[in-house]
């Protein structure tokens, strides 16, 4: 053996600066965390299992990543911070080594109806600059093929600040160049409005004719519409002359003084399309969207053709393509029209727009086109698409933290996001992931598994460790890591069909296909195939269907599952019929809410640009209701108590006895079958996890009546060992004389099914066929496509 030189140096030990080679974690406590620590490598790809509701995302993101971004934004100054979000330390006691954070999470791209996949991801920014660079004929800057932007004109004086002075000149008819169609104002589409929705003629405005929601004529509109003296109150509207009829619906925006106030008036249709028509239809209320889809229809824009730019800016052309045509290219082909592009003079701005992208099909996202309206992505779609702008970073020592990023992608895809994952890892960055997928699990370099339960049965660390430790801890993920689901023996036979012809909505091909009634349907194909296309364009909408889709849960702190599913409904009438008062006392919202906190059971504090501070209401200690409300009882609980429950105990408590509720029982039932035994009836909604959030709603969707029921990916968010639950429930569905069509990519699903029906062959244009019908063992031996050969590599044949 060599031995060192006697005159040699001694190792030189590492530098300080490369000691800090973990995240630390002490007693963290945020919603079920029960004062947990743990250590995280950095520079490493890390995974965070458990089951639903086991505290992963209050330890990742409540934390983690909560605390980051706290600490980044008091690096401003006092003065930029009161601009931005007010965020609270996160209960925890240390958290040394945090870099900065970067959250890649399932929440939509907001639904504002002018945002696209191309605004969202500064492609068309790029494309903007390029045409007003090298497009035929020029236009103007890039301003003129910006749908946002309306082309201005002015004249008058204009001022300009230069160097402690204001220069004033005269200008005469500028004109400040946008790319907005006239017609649509850059939507792509104009409404016509059905009248007789909006009023009943044959009544005066005073008997109430206006049917618009929230039109009443005893609070504020019935004061402008009496105080502005343009019509006679009592004069029905069928007698209106064209100029009041005008005003009533036209009228431009006006000020008016009613009982001494300054207040506008302004026509029915300009005012509905301001506070209606700007919003995205899926983030109404169920009652407005109800009135907009029957007292509006739209139709594309005809002097735009739906592209909702002017035709200045579609007059521009590069290789004989406007901007419109080429956002409505699948982006794979026009990254192929940009590579094709030699023009120097514009060199690094093609060599930026590429990388970008060739991004989008390095992510599995290139079936799509830049024109798709960012709200009609799904979740898996739209963190992939926020991916795209870091995959080319240069940025390192970052950490990335990722919920669930196999969500939506076929297993072909997983495969490719992984690769995407350790491409992250290996630029020098940690990456933090939440995930239930065994195929990403298995890359992480380490594990932290939370648990041993769900809501306050977990908030522990179970296991820390490798991949390869982790099969054999002992934990739920541990012992079902390796499970694989087998072939069904027998499949059930098909009682009917619907039929679905000349399906060809986005990128299907006049797809016929008879969906089988009666049975467990499960439509596979890689992400991008036609799948929900299929559903949304010839089925959901029919008689009888029940669509059970990927739409967010929307609610504040004040909704809990409770008031989501209807069951706060049965009970307080079961408390009020039993105390013998009105049902409005039990609810925290209403009649019956503590006043010092209005019901929230909290007190918030604003400390200006410093975090608000959030205390628990010292008068009701949290509970909500005021002290006379909670001393009424049913069967020994009061209300506060009974939202306490978890919804396995209030299973017990309403089943019999004084308290027997059937239909509460019967809401409980649901919410135990999908799963959420755990959860407490009061929990606020706001800190529920994705899962959790999805399966409430397939709870509270259960039960309309419908005969045949449509699920998109109902395995989301769901452990290994609860998708055995959710096939059972799926069985008992069938069993009970239900159609039941999922869609789905997760193979245990596919393997259960009755019938498989397989889009395909690829994404986009490339995809858009039926590939395959048949039984799971069909698909299984015929290996035809890529869904049968990762189907018979995960059953192991």
């Amino acid at each position: 053996m060599d031995m060192p030189h006697p005159d040699a140096p001694p190792p030189a030990s590492p530098h300080v600066a490369d000691t800090h080679d973990l995240i630390r974690v002490q007693g963290a406590r945020e919603n079920n965390l029960k004062d947990i620590s743990v250590e995280i490598p950095k520079r490493r790809l890390t995974a965070f299992t458990g089951v639903s509701g086991s505290g992963k995302s209050s330890l990742v993101f409540a934390t983690i990543a909560a605390e980051s971004q706290r600490m980044i934004n008091e690096t401003y100054s006092a003065f930029v911070q009161g601009f931005m979000p007010a965020l609270s330390r996160p209960d925890v006691d240390v958290l040394e080594g945090l870099t900065t954070a970067i959250i890649v999470d399932q929440e939509r791209m907001g639904s504002n109806p002018r945002s696209t996949v191309g605004t969202a991801t500064d492609a068309n920014a790029m494309l903007r600059i390029l045409y007003s660079r090298i497009g035929q004929p020029h236009v103007g800057p890039p301003t003129a093929f910006s749908f946002n932007v309306p082309t201005r004109k002015a004249s008058g004086v204009m001022s300009t600040q230069k160097s402690g002075r204001i220069e004033k000149q005269v200008v005469n008819d500028a004109v400040y160049l946008g790319g907005m169609c006239p017609r649509c104002e850059g939507m792509g589409s104009v409404s016509d409005f059905d009248l007789t929705a909006l009023y009943d003629d044959s009544k005066s405005l005073a008997e109430g004719a206006l049917t618009i929601p929230g039109y009443s004529m005893d609070g504020w509109y019935g004061r402008i519409f009496s105080g502005s003296g343009f019509f006679d109150m009592d004069k029905p509207i069928s007698k209106y002359t064209k100029k009041q009829l005008h005003d009533l619906l036209y009228k431009e925006p006006t000020k008016i003084k009613v009982e001494g106030i300054n207040l506008t008036y302004e026509g029915l249709i300009p005012k509905i399309q301001k506070s209606m028509l700007s919003k995205d239809p899926d983030s109404m209320q169920p009652h407005i969207r109800a009135f907009v889809d029957r007292a509006i229809t739209f139709a594309t824009c005809p002097e735009c053709g739906g592209t909702r730019l002017s035709q200045e800016a579609l007059s521009a052309k590069i290789n004989g393509k406007n901007i419109a045509e080429v956002c409505a290219m699948q982006i794979s082909d026009l990254a192929g029209w940009v590579r094709e592009l030699d023009e120097p003079s514009v060199a690094p701005l093609l060599g930026g727009l590429q990388h970008l992208l060739d991004s989008f099909a390095a992510i599995g996202l290139g079936y799509l086109s830049l024109d798709r309206p960012a709200g009609t992505l799904s979740g898996g779609e739209a963190q992939r698409t926020k991916m795209i702008r870091h995959l080319g970073s240069s940025l390192t020592d970052v950490t990335y933290v990722f919920d669930e990023p196999t969500i939506g992608l076929h297993p072909h895809d997983i495969e490719r996001m992984n690769g995407l994952l350790l491409q992250l890892r290996d630029k020098g960055n940690t990456v933090l992931v939440v995930e239930h997928k065994p195929e990403t699990i298995a890359i992480a370099d380490h594990v932290i598994d939370l648990g041993p339960g769900a809501g306050t049965a977990g908030g522990e660390v179970v296991f820390e460790g490798t991949v390869e430790r982790l099969r054999g801890s002992g934990t739920t993920t541990g012992r079902h890591f390796d499970d694989r689901a087998a072939l069904k023996r027998a499949v059930r036979a098909a009682s009917g069909a619907l039929p679905v012809r000349g399906a060809s909505t986005h990128n299907l091909r006049d797809v016929d296909v008879d969906l089988p009634l009666g049975v467990l349907c499960v439509l596979t194909g890689v992400a991008g195939s036609g799948k929900s296309s299929l559903i949304s364009g010839s089925v959901a909408g029919r008689d009888g269907v029940v669509v059970i889709d990927q739409g967010a849960i929307r609610g504040s702190r004040r909704s809990n599952p409770a008031t989501y599913s209807g069951l706060l409904e049965p009970i307080r009438k079961t408390f009020a019929k039993v105390n013998g008062v009105k049902p409005a006392l039990f609810s925290s919202n209403s009649e019956g809410a503590c006043p010092a906190c209005n019901g929230a059971g909290v007190i918030y504090t604003d400390l200006g640009v410093m975090a608000t501070v959030e205390t628990t209401c010292e008068e009701c200690e949290g509970r909500r209701f005021q002290a006379a409300v909670l001393e009424y009882t049913l069967g020994g609980r009061n209300i506060a108590e009974v939202l306490a429950m978890s919804v396995t105990e209030a299973l017990g408590f309403f089943a019999e006895g004084e308290s027997a509720t059937p239909a509460a029982h019967r809401i409980l039932e649901r919410l135990a079958d999908v799963g959420l035994g755990y959860l407490s009836l009061g929990q606020p909604l706001t800190t529920l996890s994705g899962g959790e959030r999805q399966r409430l709603k397939l709870a509270s969707q259960m039960a309309e009546k419908g005969a045949v029921y449509v699920l998109d990916e109902p395995t989301t968010g769901l452990h290994l060992a609860d998708v055995e639950n959710l096939l059972a429930l799926l069985d008992r569905l069938v069993d009970a004389g239900k159609s039941v069509i999922v869609i789905e990519h997760h193979q245990a699903v596919m393997a259960h099914a009755d019938w498989i029906i397989d889009l395909g062959p690829g994404a986009g244009h490339d995809g858009g066929r039926i590939v395959f019908e048949g039984t799971p063992a069909d698909l299984v031996a015929a290996r035809s496509t890529l869904t049968g050969q990762h189907l018979a590599a995960y059953i192991g044949t």
